[in-house]
């Protein structure tokens, strides 16, 4: 590897990129595996914060060594992102993908999780402005502590990037905030109409969050800090900021949600 290394030494990592674009010579891809697999270790640590005993850091890990080497593949060192970005968002998408696959989450937690951002989304269309913790219970018939229990052990269930997979227009046509950062050539205007739209309401939506919620967001997928540091900022415990990015998840996927039906009319 100190062969490739000292060939560029002199000039900026762009041109190792730029290299690797142009030849995909397998040493340079090699190198760059060898250079970024501390990203791997490091997303699936944060995406083990959250789940279930039965899922294995190790197969975390496994399973973030694909988006490594996809983001590898697909990255173009001349669009106006940095490698380590893009990596770790295709990474993170990679085991949430496999963890989709093998069916990791409950069935009772899904519904429990469902019910939540259902009664969530419900209660903000009806009434126009974002519910606080007592209006979800009072909706759910239940009691605060009985509230933030439940959302404690759905939690796992929203560890999803706000860079994963989202809806756009039929079921089977999905979309991620990375891919409009790639190379448009094989999408049409339309589609990509759509996704500018999927992100402009994702942005508008955190803007909305109540305070606390926005602030867990931006600290966990825009500062990069994690649950127990967010907790240490807010002076909150980890627990509590587990149920607050639970609930600004189901906010933002019940605003999506109701945007991909309003597409379908």
């Amino acid at each position: 590897m100190g062969k490739i290394w000292d060939k560029y030494k002199d000039h900026e990592e762009i041109e190792l990129w730029r290299e690797y674009r142009r030849s995909k010579n397998r040493e340079v891809r090699d190198f760059l595996v060898e250079k970024y697999s501390p990203l791997v270790k490091y997303v699936a640590g944060k995406v083990a914060i959250g789940m279930p005993q039965n899922v294995e850091f190790d197969d975390l890990v496994s399973y973030g060594s694909f988006g490594l080497l996809d983001a590898i593949e697909k990255f173009d060192p001349d669009r106006d992102i940095k490698f380590k970005t893009y990596a770790m968002t295709r990474i993170r998408g990679a085991i949430f993908d496999e963890l989709r696959s093998i069916d990791w989450i409950p069935r009772s937690i899904r519904q429990k999780a469902k019910q939540v951002e259902e009664t969530i989304a419900t209660l903000e269309n009806k009434l126009g402005h974002t519910v606080d913790d007592e209006d979800i219970a009072k909706e759910m018939n239940l009691s605060l502590d009985e509230l933030h229990t439940l959302l404690t052990k759905i939690s796992g269930t929203s560890m999803i990037s706000l860079n994963d997979i989202w809806y756009l227009g039929d079921d089977n046509d999905e979309v991620s905030f990375m891919e409009t950062l790639e190379s448009p050539q094989n999408l049409n205007p339309d589609t990509l109409i759509e996704k500018e739209e999927i992100k402009g309401v994702i942005v508008e939506a955190i803007k909305h969050l109540p305070d606390k919620e926005k602030k867990v967001i931006v600290l966990y997928y825009y500062e990069d800090l994690t649950l127990k540091e967010i907790g240490e900022v807010l002076e909150v415990t980890e627990s509590r900021i587990s149920q607050l990015h639970t609930k600004a998840i189901m906010r933002l996927r019940g605003k999506l949600m109701r945007m991909k039906n309003a597409l379908k009319k």
